[in-house]
C-alpha cells in the first residue's frame, strides 16, 4: 500500500497523496547557455521526464530561468548550493520549485529570506539531505554519518522551514550506500508525512549505477514509499529516464509506451534472440503504443511463458509465431516476424485489431 502524504504542487506536477510518482532529472549543460539548455532538456522531455532540475551557480543562471521554462513542456526546480541570494533569484525568475539544504545556506535569516522568496511566489522546497553534506554538528552527536544522522538532518531542516511557516516541502536523504539509504528512507517515512524524493547519490556509470538504483529505490517502492524518484547516472541524463521507468515499470507503477520482457537464451534458443530484442528496441523507439510485448526464444516455451503479454512473437528454423495474450495468431517467414509484430502493434494501437 502507498504511504499517505501530504501533497505538493511543482508547476502542474503534484507530487504526494495519490499522486502518480514522478521521473525527474537534471540537466548537466552551463544553465546560462539557454539553448543548449533548452535542447537538452527537449530530449529529457521525449524520453518521459517529467519534471527537469537545474544548478544555479550564478545570477546569470537565475536569470536564464526565465527564457528557459517557456521554451521547454516541464517544470524546473532551481538547484541552490550556500548562496541564498541565487534561490530568491531563481524564485524571481521563475522557477518552479526549489532544492536546497537548509544546513549549508548558512544563517537562519538567509534561510528565512530563501522561505519568504518560495512562500511569495508558490514554490514549494525540497529538502535534499545528502550523506556526503551534513553538519557537522550533528555528525558529531550521532558519532559520524550513519542512518541516526541522516534523518536527525532531514528532521532538524524540515522542523526548521516548518518554524518560518512554510510547509510546501518534499524530503530526500540521499546516500551512496543502497542500505543506508534504503534504512534512512524507512525511518524517515516512519515519523513524518513529507512526500519523499527518492535516490542513491553518486550511484555511478550507468550499468552499476541502474543496479544500485534499482535495488534501493525498487525496495523503497515495493514498500510504498517514494513520491518522485530520479536516478543519479554518470551518463547522459536521458538514460537516467529510461532506468527510472523500467524500475517503475517492473512494479506496475508506469504504464505509458512499450514494456519489453524477453527470455534468457539457453539450448533450446533457435533464433538469434539477442539480435532481434537490440532490433526491435530501436524499431520501438517512438511507436505510439502501450502494452507488454514478449520477444521469446523458442517455440515449445515461449507463447505459455508469456501469456500476459498483449503481443509476442519466437521463431526457429526458418519460420516464426506471433501470438497475442499466449494464443498463437500468425505462423510467418522468419525474416518476416517482426514486421508482423510491429504491423499487429500498429492495428492495435489504431483499434483495427479488435
Amino acid at each position: 500500500m502507498r504511504r499517505k502524504t501530504r501533497q505538493i504542487i511543482v508547476g502542474d506536477v503534484a507530487i504526494g497523496s495519490d499522486a502518480p510518482i514522478s521521473i525527474q532529472s537534471m540537466t548537466n549543460t552551463d544553465t546560462a547557455d539557454v539553448a543548449a539548455t533548452v535542447a537538452q532538456v527537449k530530449k529529457l522531455e521525449a524520453a518521459g521526464c517529467q519534471i527537469v532540475r537545474m544548478a544555479v551557480n550564478s545570477l546569470e543562471d537565475a536569470a536564464a530561468l526565465e527564457l528557459i521554462q517557456p521554451q521547454i513542456q516541464i517544470p524546473i526546480i532551481a538547484d541552490i548550493q550556500f548562496d541564498y541570494r541565487l534561490a530568491v533569484a531563481a524564485a524571481e525568475h521563475g522557477a518552479k520549485g526549489m532544492r536546497i539544504n537548509p544546513g549549508n545556506i548558512g544563517a537562519p535569516w538567509k534561510v528565512q529570506e530563501v522561505v519568504r522568496a518560495c512562500a511569495h511566489h508558490g514554490i514549494s522546497i525540497r529538502v535534499g539531505v545528502n550523506s556526503g553534506s551534513i553538519e557537522q554538528e550533528i555528525l558529531d552527536r550521532y558519532h559520524g554519518v550513519n542512518v541516526d544522522s541522516i534523518v536527525a538532518s532531514a528532521l532538524e531542516e524540515t522542523e526548521e522551514l516548518e518554524a518560518m511557516g512554510f510547509s510546501d516541502i518534499k524530503v530526500s536523504l540521499k546516500s551512496s550506500d543502497v542500505r543506508q539509504s534504503i534504512e534512512s528512507y524507512r525511518a524517515f517515512a516512519k515519523v513524518t508525512d513529507y512526500p519523499l524524493h527518492l535516490g542513491i547519490t553518486e550511484a555511478g556509470p550507468p550499468k552499476t549505477g541502474a543496479i544500485r538504483s534499482a535495488v534501493g529505490i525498487g525496495t523503497l517502492l515495493a514498500e510504498g514509499i517514494g513520491d518522485t524518484l530520479r536516478i543519479s547516472l554518470t551518463a547522459d541524463p536521458v538514460e537516467e529516464i529510461y532506468v527510472a521507468k523500467e524500475i517503475l515499470k517492473s512494479l506496475d507503477l508506469y504504464r505509458e509506451g512499450i514494456s519489453i520482457v524477453s527470455c534468457p537464451t539457453c539450448a533450446r534458443t533457435k533464433i538469434n534472440l539477442i539480435e532481434l530484442v537490440e532490433e526491435a528496441q530501436r524499431r520501438f523507439e517512438g511507436m505510439d503504443y502501450q502494452g507488454k510485448i514478449a520477444i521469446m526464444g523458442c517455440v515449445v516455451n515461449g507463447p505459455g511463458e508469456a501469456r500476459e503479454a498483449d503481443f509476442g512473437i519466437t521463431g526457429g528454423d526458418g519460420k516464426g509465431i506471433l501470438f497475442k495474450k499466449g494464443q498463437v495468431v500468425a505462423t510467418v517467414p522468419e525474416e518476416e516476424l517482426l514486421d508482423t509484430l510491429i504491423r499487429a502493434m500498429e492495428e492495435e494501437a489504431r483499434g483495427d485489431g479488435k
